[in-house]
């Protein structure tokens, strides 16, 4: 057995009252569609029999690229699709994963605990603490489920409703609140064809006139993120990420730039603690934990099998292997509480 504590660092970390992160990890444990999937379900349901020379040049171009197992962030950014094109791609990216998560909301109608992650909300709250603040970089609504089966009101930026508007924080009032800062957007955000920005419940197809509020990779994600609502969304995440001494990343990949820069600011200059747990730890996230010179964090991977875990941290010189699971969520929890 190790001699290294790595319980009495991740409760160390877990006592600071992170603020979290989730990545699209978190969402795969959950059986949601990847970047490998949306990539192939991209090239299989655009219909390039309507689209202009110039756009179909473009788009083979992109084919191609997948076909030659370029990632899908990649192959975006190394072609120049219309806007056209560009809708569908959000528009078939919505339709891929909208079914996904209203099937996970309808089986967590009959388990009581269905999310992992309203577990650790309910643990939070048992402190003095008054809202939690989670960044996510997903579009599907996991983070607002947790929060509803637990009870907990939520704040994403629009109010609450059928029909939801933009609004400041102060409209909503309450004990405590959960504030989910989903900086790609989301799948219940859309414009409609005068530019107003709402909010629809669960709908199954897009609604006529509006156009579905989420980033898609690729160059149009620079240009979009300065619009409304991404910018006031990112404004807030950007507040929730510096005012955060501790942090927890869940199925994060470390592959979004804007949550980078803020990350190396708070972990490398201001020697914030992160916890890292995943099914692999990512390329990008090993650059980020063991060349940048952060001096506070603890990661979790899967190790051969689900009962194994690989532990990285910055009071150990070589990682460890453990015969638990640490690296889901629900594991951590059982290392934390």
């Amino acid at each position: 057995m190790p001699t290294f504590d790595y319980f009495k660092q991740a409760q160390s970390y877990y006592a600071q009252s992170p603020a979290i992160i989730l990545g699209s990890g978190a969402s795969a444990a959950f059986g949601m569609s990847g970047m490998g999937a949306l990539a192939d379900h991209l090239k299989s349901s655009v219909d390039n029999s309507t689209l202009e020379p110039e756009e179909c040049i473009e788009w083979d171009k992109f084919v191609a690229l997948l076909d030659a197992n370029v990632d899908l962030e990649s192959a975006l950014h190394q072609v120049n699709l219309s806007e056209r094109l560009t809708g569908e791609v959000v528009k078939n990216t919505w339709s891929l994963i909208t079914p996904e998560d209203l099937s996970v909301f309808d089986n967590s109608l009959h388990v009581r605990d269905f999310f992992p992650l309203g577990r650790l909300l309910s643990d939070y709250f048992k402190s003095t603490a008054t809202s939690i603040e989670i960044i996510t970089t997903n579009y599907d609504r996991l983070g607002e489920y947790s929060c509803e089966q637990e009870g907990f009101h939520h704040y994403t930026g629009f109010s609450h409703g059928f029909r939801r508007l933009l609004k400041e924080a102060e409209y909503l009032q309450c004990e405590r609140v959960v504030n989910i800062w989903k900086v790609h957007g989301s799948l219940d955000w859309f414009k409609s064809n005068t530019s107003e920005v709402v909010g629809f419940g669960n709908v199954t197809e897009i609604p006529n006139d509006f156009t579905p509020q989420i980033v898609t990779p690729g160059t149009e994600k620079y240009r979009i993120t300065h619009l409304e609502p991404f910018r006031t969304i990112i404004a807030k995440a950007d507040h929730a990420m510096e005012s955060a001494n501790s942090y927890l990343a869940i199925g994060f990949g470390f592959n979004d730039q804007h949550i980078q820069e803020k990350l190396i600011q708070k972990c490398l200059r201001e020697k914030a603690s992160i916890t890292v747990i995943t099914y692999q730890l990512s390329d990008a996230t090993k650059k980020f934990l063991f060349e940048s010179g952060i001096e506070n964090y603890i990661a979790i991977e899967r190790g051969s099998l689900d009962d194994e875990s690989i532990i990285y941290s910055s009071l150990l010189d070589t990682p460890i292997t453990v015969d638990e699971d640490h690296w889901t969520l629900h594991g951590y929890l059982n290392l934390i509480l």
